[in-house]
């Protein structure tokens, strides 16, 4: 029961990590887009 509680633990922690890793990617792409736009005008 406890390896299974700490297994679950680590998934949550790992997938919370890959969604700010994907935020933050997205932020990234959303700023270079708004410096081209920018740019071109």
């Amino acid at each position: 029961m406890r390896k299974l509680i700490v297994l679950l633990v680590a998934a949550a922690s790992l997938s919370t990590a890959a969604c700010n890793t994907i935020a933050g990617a997205g932020r990234d792409t959303s700023s270079v887009g708004r410096t081209v736009t920018d740019a071109a005008k």
